[in-house]
């Protein structure tokens, strides 16, 4: 397959599944190009936000180990006299790892008094505002259950969409000639198979949970707390975690953390977990230490990509789920382009990365910039993932930046018509290279401060 790239796309109707931040982005960037006759979003809840709308109730599913990308989705919860609701993975209090002025869209700042590290709340009434000219685009609390390919009378790719609006159960089936899968990869958890967890989980239900779970830590407190995982969000709970619990907390991780965080979780690091003590109600770490009557144990360890709408699509996105397979840019099927996946990349600044993204394949479809040939596409991804490895989506430091930047000024050298998407200036890489520092030092000083200047950190342009 694949013969679409030597030829004229020919899209008109375009589905988007998913009203999160890279969805909404999307619809933006289609409607712009004024080409396209009917864009439809599907959103699973009663509200745009994607990760960012909040649930007070966690999910009640969990599965350990979770080692599958094809692991069922967790099944909604039926709040009384409210549609369904799929619970996210915010916890109550929460802000974001990124400057306000670094994260915003393109188009739209976030209010001039707001904290430097917005609040989850303030993220999410955000994107609230960012949607009130395409909410009429978005089917609420409507499911996306299957998308499969096929192609008409002249060759070109089409996709039936199942959706299912969760109000009437009644399943509806639409043709679209390009979808977008802005659905998120913050759902299906990933917990390791580490030796008896299996056995330690049956015999103990109560005490291994995972950071989509976690909401507060007053169910912590005087507990003794093993966290595992130093990433973000894994940072952020245990010292949340630590303030209420046995000391020291128990920060259990693969790469050392750096020290003034450690020192602010107030933790001690420990190795990874080698195995689980099913009598003890304990674990053995990597260097042979035991911890016994261990009370909870969070794993702060991510989440796995996931199509479950998509696994009639050969050869399969994903395998173990660390990476899908057959894209260019971290973006384009290679296969068939008409189907794309914003959003994937992680550590990098996700609102204006998945703006750039929609800036690229809104103008693809409109047949105003071409893709390179499927072959080339393939080659740049064999490269690829001889250079990434298995960590094939962890960007590096400043990637994002250089990747927004560079389509930047592409598309400005092209002349295309549409909407321009973010440039980054000299000041905004410069926050992008220092926010990891600056966000420690916002912890620190109570959360409470509005500009980088507050917590010490200020920009000095180099001499042109």
């Amino acid at each position: 397959m694949g013969s679409q790239q030597s030829g004229r796309f020919n899209v008109k109707k375009i589905a988007i599944i998913g009203a999160g931040p890279s969805g909404l982005a999307a619809a933006k960037y289609l409607i712009a190009q004024k080409v396209f006759e009917d864009i439809v979003i599907f959103e699973r809840q009663d509200e745009v936000g994607g990760a960012w709308h909040y649930s007070k109730e966690p999910t009640h599913t969990l599965h350990v180990p979770q080692v599958s990308a094809y692991c069922p989705p967790d099944p909604p919860l039926h709040p009384e006299g409210k549609p369904p609701l799929f619970p996210s993975p915010m916890y109550e209090v929460l802000h974001t790892n990124i400057p306000r002025h670094l994260m915003q869209f393109s188009d739209k700042p976030f209010p001039q008094d707001s904290l430097i590290f917005p609040s989850r709340e303030l993220v999410h009434e955000y994107l609230v505002d960012y949607a009130k000219d395409i909410r009429h685009l978005i089917r609420f609390s409507t499911l996306v259950q299957d998308v499969r390919l096929r192609q008409d009378n002249e060759g070109r790719d089409q996709w039936d969409v199942d959706a299912l609006p969760l109000e009437t159960g009644e399943v509806t089936t639409t043709t679209y000639d390009a979808v977008v899968v802005a659905s998120g990869h913050y759902y299906t958890t990933f917990i390791p198979d580490v030796k008896n967890i299996a056995e330690f989980h049956k015999a103990h239900p109560n005490v291994i949970t995972h950071s989509k779970l976690y909401r507060t830590p007053e169910p912590f407190a005087n507990k003794k707390v093993v966290v595992v995982g130093n990433s973000a969000s894994g940072i952020d709970i245990a010292a949340q975690i630590s303030r209420v619990s046995q000391q020291p907390l128990l920060l259990s991780v693969h790469s050392a953390t750096p020290p003034a965080h450690l020192e602010w979780i107030g933790a001690e690091e420990v190795p990874a977990i080698q195995e689980f003590l099913v009598e003890e109600r304990g674990v053995r770490f990597e260097d042979g230490r035991v911890e016994k009557d261990i009370d909870a144990i969070v794993y702060a360890t991510g989440y796995l990509f996931t199509f479950p709408f998509l696994k009639s699509l050969q050869p399969p996105l994903v395998n173990d789920g660390r990476r899908v397979y057959g894209l260019y840019r971290d973006l384009i099927h290679i296969d068939h382009p008409t189907l794309v996946f914003p959003g994937l990349p992680i550590k990098v600044v996700p609102f204006p990365f998945t703006e750039t993204q929609a800036a690229i394949f809104s103008r693809t479809w409109a047949n105003l910039l071409p893709l390179p040939s499927a072959d080339d596409m393939k080659k740049w991804e064999d490269e690829e993932a001889e250079k990434r490895g298995h960590a094939f989506h962890v960007w590096p430091k400043l990637g994002d930046a250089n990747f927004i930047n560079e389509v930047h000024d592409w598309i400005k050298r092209s002349g295309t018509e549409g909407k321009e998407p973010p440039y980054w200036n000299d000041e905004l890489v410069w926050q992008r290279g220092i926010f990891f520092e600056a966000k420690l030092q916002f912890e620190i000083d109570g959360e409470k401060a509005k500009s980088l200047e507050e917590l010490g950190f200020h920009y000095e342009p180099e001499d042109k």
